[in-house]
């Protein structure tokens, strides 16, 4: 086993990402950049005023049928058609027919079955984002669903990308969960090769809950108190459309034009599918889901005006469930992907406040997320933030096995986003953990990459070289990295071997091929 990285390597590595980028400055794309990631995508429709929408809810999915171990659902796949911005239509690809696509909500130890059938007119592939699943239901980008009849254009982009392994299927597949992990806010998405940034993008994107004993013990909000948020941003135009930039109008070809290589931004800031909504609240302690869904996009979410006192954002969870301790912010930011379940007392707050959630990274109208208003009625909360709230099984770095480097960068217009120097190429994993054993895994930067891992969980140990960062804490799957910066991480692989995915959460990136796959043996 190496030794943990000394400051010094960890900047020498960064300057090498950098440097790597640095003469795309020129290029007019602007690719380096020391703000924000991504290119704003302007809509040309009239946008409304925020906080006039009410906030929606995704609606929770039954079951089709249950049996002693198991739960049965089937979404379809289609395209649908809905009112995002009042008195214009919006064509989407859905789960289901809604953006977001319905809610699953399932049970630690028990068994879960869903079939997805896809009625849309190219192929689909189904990932389960923070879900510890067998290789053949992981959504490996190579295992898509065809659209009925399976026809072979829909393939034809392959050919300006390496072979993937996998099962294509015709018309519906069965994705088959255990859930042996703990509860967590997990979401699924389209990982199709190539288009995952807009699948997303137009629609394809949900969450799926898991509860466990653990969790139902203590005395959070639950029921009607406990809110799933699905944030993300989006362009419309004078029709109400959300156009994508893809380099081929007829969408059946993978990239987005030069100007938006960085991601995509859009300038209005969705909740539930709603443009900057509005809800009521009583004076009570709500639990709030918060998902960055946005392909590119970052948040850091700041609560306007602040209670008395500060700290009113208490997290509770992070991406891989519950912390060990609350820990109260004043802001909390999440990069594309990443998750946190935050409790807010809006007790703290006088009768008939208006409070805003909102995104101080934003500019204009992408810094108003969401609002409350707040009951002029008292009421009694019977809920409460225990000091503790989980039992943390820390990785010993001691025991790790071995340490491998990754190094995230972009190497101009020709070669694009790679890892460690080298185009995405299945035939080439870049790593082959064993089963059971600990690793140190460092990340390195250019620019702004959050970096999401398939199968399992891990625990951030250090950024540049110092203590991780103040949203770093508990079990993570995607993490937020800033411009020429080294993160470690400790990630132990368990119960399932077979070929899962490392890659870039910024969807522009990863449909550029910034990815690789590790084989776990």
């Amino acid at each position: 086993m190496r030794h943990k990285l000394s400051r010094r390597r960890l900047f020498g590595l960064a300057a090498v990402a950098v440097g790597g980028a640095v003469n795309l400055s020129t290029s007019g794309c602007g690719l380096v950049s020391t703000g924000e990631p991504g290119t704003l995508l302007r809509s040309t429709i009239p946008i409304p005023e925020p906080y006039q929408v009410p906030l929606p809810i995704p609606p929770v999915l039954q079951p089709s049928h249950t049996d002693a171990t198991t739960d049965y659902y089937e979404i379809t796949q289609q395209p649908a058609v809905a009112e995002i911005i009042p008195g214009y239509r919006t064509p989407l690809w859905t789960y289901q027919g809604t953006f977001p696509g319905p809610t699953l909500v399932s049970r630690s130890g028990r068994r879960t079955v869903v079939k997805h059938v896809n009625k849309l007119p190219h192929p689909v592939v189904v990932h389960l984002h923070g879900g510890h699943t067998p290789q053949d239901s992981d959504g490996y980008p190579g295992d898509m669903i065809l659209p009925d009849g399976g026809h072979t254009d829909h393939l034809a982009h392959m050919g300006m990308m390496p072979a993937l392994p996998g099962i294509p299927v015709v018309g519906s597949r069965e994705y088959v969960y255990p859930f042996e992990q703990r509860a967590a806010t997990l979401w699924y998405h389209d990982h199709r090769m190539g288009f995952t940034g807009q699948s997303v993008w137009y629609g394809l994107a949900g969450f799926h809950l898991v509860h466990d004993d653990e969790e139902d013990r203590l005395p959070l909000p639950c029921g009607d108190r406990d809110i799933p948020l699905l944030i993300t941003d989006r362009a419309f135009d004078a029709d109400g459309a959300m156009p994508y930039p893809s380099v081929h109008p007829d969408l059946h070809s993978p990239g987005v034009t030069p100007p938006y290589m960085n991601g995509v931004l859009g300038d209005v800031i969705l909740v539930n599918g709603a443009p900057s909504p509005i809800t009521r609240v009583q004076r009570l302690r709500y639990r709030l889901r918060l998902l960055n869904a946005s392909n590119a996009r970052r948040y850091r979410f700041e609560l306007d005006p602040q209670p008395p006192g500060g700290g009113g954002i208490v997290q509770i969870g992070s991406d891989g469930g519950l912390l060990d301790r609350p820990r109260a912010h004043d802001s909390l930011q999440l990069a594309s992907a990443e998750r946190a379940d935050v409790v807010i007392d809006f007790a703290r707050y006088a009768p008939g406040t208006r409070v805003r959630l909102r995104n101080t990274l934003g500019t204009g109208r992408t810094t108003e997320v969401l609002a409350f208003d707040v009951s002029s009625h008292a009421s009694v909360d019977d809920t409460m933030v225990p000091e503790q709230l989980s039992t943390m099984r820390l990785l010993d770095p001691a025991t790790a096995t071995v340490t491998r480097d990754f190094l995230f960068q972009n190497r101009g217009e020709e070669d694009g986003w790679m890892i460690n120097g080298q185009p995405y190429d299945p035939a080439r994993p870049l790593a082959t953990p064993r089963l059971g054993e600990v690793e140190r895994w460092r990340f390195i930067t250019d620019v702004h990459h959050p970096v999401h891992l398939h199968l399992d969980h891990f625990q951030v140990l250090a950024r540049d070289g110092e203590e991780p960062g103040p949203y770093d804490h508990g079990w993570k799957d995607t993490l937020g990295l800033e411009p020429a910066q080294a993160a470690e991480i400790l990630v132990r692989f368990t119960d399932y071997p077979g070929r899962y995915m490392l890659h870039c959460h910024n969807l522009e990136h990863e449909d550029m091929a910034m990815m690789a796959d590790y084989l776990v043996t």
